[in-house]
């Protein structure tokens, strides 16, 4: 399916499904673009996860996206420029649970996609990524470590799922 009937598709679908940008959209956008090759995590699931240290969080977004704010602990490893070296180099355990994130969840697939054909065993995507993320009221840092209300949201488009946090763009 090409990106123009996709983009159809998806405005069709955001139409029928709700007529706010709430859940049932964000649902609709997730299931046109994934696959669910790479099964999703909630934001609560991770949150109890990274409490515990018992999960490596991946930051699939752009440098730029990154520098603005990111959840705490994450690795980066980007999108564009994805390279699994600094994640191999470490000499990470192929059974290592990791959880891939980017702003909604679609990048983020793509990323666990290219994890999971490398042997990493326990790959899983964050649902609603970032956004779901802040949206609950999770913290997300800026390079300093210091927690701020600030969330590149990547686009205006994607950016209206935000409601709690400063959107940048």
């Amino acid at each position: 399916m090409s990106n123009m009937s996709k983009t159809i598709l998806l405005l069709i679908s955001l139409v029928i499904t709700s007529t706010s940008w709430g859940q049932d959209s964000l649902r609709a956008v997730l299931e046109l673009y994934n696959s669910k090759s790479v099964p999703y995590i909630s934001v609560s699931e991770l949150r109890m996860h990274q409490v515990n240290g018992e999960v490596v969080i991946l930051d699939a977004r752009e440098r730029e996206e990154y520098e603005v704010s990111h959840i705490q602990g994450a690795r980066f490893v980007g999108y564009q420029n994805f390279s699994a070296e600094g994640i191999l180099d470490a000499n990470m355990d192929l059974d290592a649970p990791l959880v891939v994130y980017c702003t909604l969840g679609i990048r983020s697939e793509t990323i666990g996609e290219k994890l999971q054909k490398l042997g990493f065993t326990q790959v899983h995507n964050l649902y609603g990524g970032i956004i779901a993320w802040k949206n609950k009221a999770y913290p997300v840092i800026d390079p300093e470590g210091n927690e701020t209300e600030k969330v590149h949201t990547n686009s205006r488009f994607w950016g209206h799922w935000l409601e709690n946090g400063e959107k940048v763009y």
